[in-house]
């Protein structure tokens, strides 16, 4: 199998191309940097894909910094549903399976269980409305592959862990929101998730998280434990106090029985996984 990565230079996209080498080593897996396909330069996509001759094409560029989508909503919209259409179109010429990176912000967090696959959207943000735009085009894409996470982080770049780590190395505080809730996956378990799933010829939508689930505030403090940084006190807040641009979903919990039973493979727990980026063993 050839397998076709946009977004590789980001942290889901690099662990898709390394994970396959390491789990997958006769699959051919290629990542496609901006540099090589850039969704604000349509012409750049289809030749960097259709050279690499792919069966498969995951698809994991997008913006996700959630504030900046809010402000900068037709940036949002250039990227994550202008810039899938076009990968999509592109899989579609190449007669590549097609598989989008979805998110647990596509629902407004109203729910007081776990969201299932067959849950309707409501997003309440730009963000959430470009991923749940976005899967309406995978969706056109027959058999294609919708995968929805939540609190994506990893050893390589920005997300929340690398930014509790940052400001505690030089605050004593740090105020973080304890009443939205969710499951924190490592970038290196969705990466396998996602193989798996290409494995098993998967298609449709399936929710794939690490298991359990927290809020902020707590995820926050295990990452100040684990780091042993016994100096920093963590503080709990409401998302009305914190005062962002966009608004989250409260309840981000997503329900990965559909993963579990196509696969046979249970996500490991978040603490372990987040035990393992802490000390350089995954991500």
């Amino acid at each position: 199998m050839r397998i076709a990565v946009t977004g590789a230079s980001g942290g889901l996209g690099g662990r898709v191309v390394a994970m396959c080498a390491a789990y997958y080593p006769s699959w051919e897996c290629i990542g496609l940097a901006r540099k090589d396909a850039d969704l604000l330069n349509p012409a750049t996509v289809e030749p960097a894909i259709i050279s690499c001759r792919p069966d498969v094409v995951v698809h994991c560029a997008a913006m996700t910094a959630v504030d900046v989508c809010e402000e900068e909503q037709s940036l949002a919209m250039a990227i994550n549903v202008e810039g899938t259409r076009v990968v999509a179109s592109v899989a579609k010429k190449a007669g590549a399976k097609f598989v989008y990176i979805s998110t647990d912000y596509i629902f407004d967090g109203k729910k007081e269980t776990p969201y299932t696959e067959d849950d309707p959207p409501n997003p309440l943000s730009v963000y959430g409305k470009t991923k749940m735009l976005g899967e309406g085009i995978a969706a056109e894409v027959l058999g294609s592959l919708i995968v929805r996470t939540s609190w994506l982080y990893g050893s390589a770049g920005k997300s929340f862990v690398s930014t509790i780590l940052r400001l505690a190395s030089t605050q004593k505080e740090l105020r973080i929101v304890n009443d939205q809730v969710g499951a924190p996956t490592c970038s290196a378990d969705l990466a396998l998730a996602i193989l798996r799933l290409l494995e098993k010829d998967a298609s449709g939508i399936y929710h794939v998280t690490n298991s359990g689930y927290c809020s902020w505030f707590d995820f926050a403090r295990e990452i100040i434990a684990m780091w042993k940084m016994d100096g920093v006190t963590v503080i709990p807040i409401t998302s009305l106090e914190l005062g962002r641009p966009a608004k989250r979903p409260l309840n981000s919990r997503l329900d990965c029985s559909r993963y579990e039973n196509v696969t046979g493979e249970r996500m490991r727990e978040w603490r372990t996984a987040l035990a393992d980026v802490l000390c350089g063993a995954a991500g």
